[in-house]
């Protein structure tokens, strides 16, 4: 089974029935040029500034840095990309709501080893959850261009199906290769993982999960992000971090109180306003 690559203009719908199906597909050249060099340049103080991870799993030879919500704000039209959140609709319906539950950059140096083959979802404690159902959705941003020489993340087409706890060899995965700008969407219950960067440059991806409103986010989008930017950002944001209820009744505050009213009660009493992009450069300049 190979990876299959959609267009940028390509429906909704389409990207979700191949996602089902295989459960990864890549969408080519989604994000604009101009957004990849503006990422890159905002983040690049932080990623230069990051040590190399301290163990095999995150890779020894690679950088990570998130809370990019507080960090770069050109990474939000990313985070709520329309079409991306279209297929998260589809992908995570079995539940009354999701939730941002991670943003990374993700920079593969030269000489990583290939991560161990895995299931996102392993990281709730390891929890057996039934065959087939996810709790998380992911995509992976080519900043630049992903290679199998330079350690583009691979995949196992098809084994979102399979059982849990299955082990993998490099060798039964491929390796998701795009073009800088284009975006590899995938299922928690998908085995992937890193592969070896074998070049002499920086494999950089932008990681942005998706997780069931029922559950804990890997990244705390709570205190990761600060207060003057909270401030400022549209309510869409604000509720996609979690100042929501997830489900029924998870995440009041005070015997029922929406949650918003702890950081933005303009929005809780008048409905707020749309802020612009502008707004949140200025705010973070």
């Amino acid at each position: 089974m190979s990876i299959v690559h959609l267009p940028a203009n390509t429906s909704i719908e389409k990207a979700h029935e191949i996602l089902k199906r295989d459960g990864c597909v890549v969408i080519d050249g989604l994000m604009p040029t101009e957004t990849i060099a503006a990422i890159s340049s905002e983040m690049a103080p932080w990623l230069e500034a990051a040590a190399s991870c301290d163990d095999e799993f995150d890779g020894h030879q690679t950088r990570r840095v998130g809370t990019l919500v507080g960090r770069s704000p050109s990474s939000h039209d990313i985070i709520l990309n329309p079409t991306v959140l279209g297929i998260a609709d589809q992908a995570l319906a079995h539940a009354t709501n999701y939730q941002l539950h991670c943003t990374q950059i993700v920079s593969v140096g030269s000489g990583s080893q290939p991560q161990p083959i895995h299931r996102d979802q392993w990281a709730f404690d390891m929890f057996p959850f039934p065959q087939g159902f996810d709790s998380t959705f992911a995509t992976m941003w080519a900043l630049t261009d992903f290679t199998e020489a330079n350690g583009a993340t691979r995949v196992v087409p098809g084994s979102h199906v399979d059982e849990d706890l299955k082990q993998f060899a490099l060798e039964d995965s491929l390796p998701a290769e795009m073009t800088a700008g284009s975006v590899l969407l995938y299922t928690g219950s998908l085995y992937h993982g890193a592969g070896p960067n074998s070049t002499d440059r920086d494999r950089i991806g932008l990681i942005v999960h998706y997780s069931l409103g029922w559950l804990r986010q890997e990244e705390n989008q709570y205190l990761g992000c600060p207060a003057e930017v909270l401030e400022v950002l549209p309510e869409k944001m604000l509720r996609l971090m979690g100042y929501a209820r997830g489900a029924y009744s998870l995440g009041f505050v005070d015997g029922g109180t929406d949650s918003m009213s702890a950081v933005r009660p303009d929005l809780v009493e008048g409905g707020g306003e749309v802020v612009s992009l502008e707004d949140v450069k200025a705010t973070l300049a």
